[in-house]
């Protein structure tokens, strides 16, 4: 059972949080308008994690079957829990547990970045109808502003921010995090190089600003929660990636069982250490910073912090 994915690299609920916002039926009419795909029947998710694109398709293409496919076993699980309407099943992009010529569409979110990209074109080119639809959707650029509250940092997180970095660092270069990331002038050419034609990019821009009257107050309050989860996780994954014996023996890291303390072995012999007490303070920081921005926007007092993402829509026909 492959849980690679949920238990190093991102945490379900957060995952499903933030993909949520992203995939609110409030950007419905700009996702319908680029996907072009009203006349599907099957529509394929690659890398669907907790299901959140995968619910929103089901809900914008009523008529249509829609399947979310992940192969981490515990995205499955949680999917399956949220929309048992829906068929969710593990298999992995490079060899797609699917029959061939199957499906009129076949959409992922964030997921080329990760794969090799000939196994990741030609897999779906595989499952596709002729004239399907390859829809692929790239979402790392934008305008991330943080609330001042938010991104000022104390000294003490400053020196945890230093203990731990490394961390994350070593589990995303062993778990290819972003090892296959491509421009967005790359993904066209891969895509036409992979046998799929009529080619076209459309991009999106989603506007998760809390303070804009565009938004209602729930919304905003949850954009707010979504960041604090995000944070949060940054500490949370910290144990299950210094517990990989791989990532350990590299990056001199340890546990000790019995304090429950994260041990860096410094090159001058000098035992950098992160406790428990020390990641529960810092979590307990974070919330504070977090509290107090929901506090000020229920108050009114705007700060116009923001998480734009310019979604990148690539869209070929088999």
């Amino acid at each position: 059972m492959n849980t690679t994915w949920s238990k190093y690299v991102q945490k379900i609920a957060t995952l499903y949080q933030t993909r949520m916002l992203r995939f609110d039926d409030r950007f419905k009419e700009d996702y319908v308008r680029a996907f072009d795909i009203d006349s599907a029947k099957r529509i394929l998710e690659i890398g669907a994690g907790p299901g959140a694109l995968t619910q929103a398709l089901c809900r914008w293409y009523s008529d249509a079957e829609v399947v979310g496919l992940d192969i981490d076993a515990k995205f499955v699980k949680f999917a399956k829990a949220q929309a048992s309407n829906i068929r969710f099943i593990e298999g992995d992009i490079n060899s797609l547990p699917l029959d061939d010529n199957s499906f009129d569409v076949v959409i992922s979110h964030t997921v080329q970045e990760h794969v090799v990209p000939g196994l990741f074109f030609r897999e779906q080119y595989s499952v596709l109808k002729p004239d399907g639809v390859c829809l692929v959707l790239s979402a790392r650029r934008g305008i991330n502003i943080a609330a001042d509250v938010i991104s000022e940092t104390s000294e003490f997180e400053k020196e945890m921010h230093r203990k731990t970095e490394h961390l994350t660092k070593a589990a995303d270069e062993k778990y290819g995090v972003g090892k296959y990331s491509c421009t967005e002038q790359e993904m066209p050419h891969l895509m036409g190089m992979y046998g799929f034609k009529n080619i076209r990019t459309k991009y999106l821009t989603i506007n998760l600003t809390p303070d804009s009257e565009e938004h209602d107050i729930d919304f905003g309050v949850k954009m707010i929660n979504a960041n604090r989860r995000v944070h949060l996780d940054s500490i949370e994954l910290l144990h299950n990636i210094a517990a990989d014996s791989v990532i350990a023996a590299d990056s001199k890291i340890a546990i000790d069982a019995a304090s429950d303390t994260l041990s860096n072995g410094m090159p001058n012999g000098v035992s950098d250490t992160v406790s428990n007490e020390d990641l529960g303070r810092w979590a307990h920081e974070i919330n504070k910073k977090y509290d107090t921005r929901t506090q000020q926007y229920l108050a009114g007092d705007k700060q116009w912090d923001t998480n734009i993402s310019l979604t990148m829509v690539l869209r070929g026909v088999k």
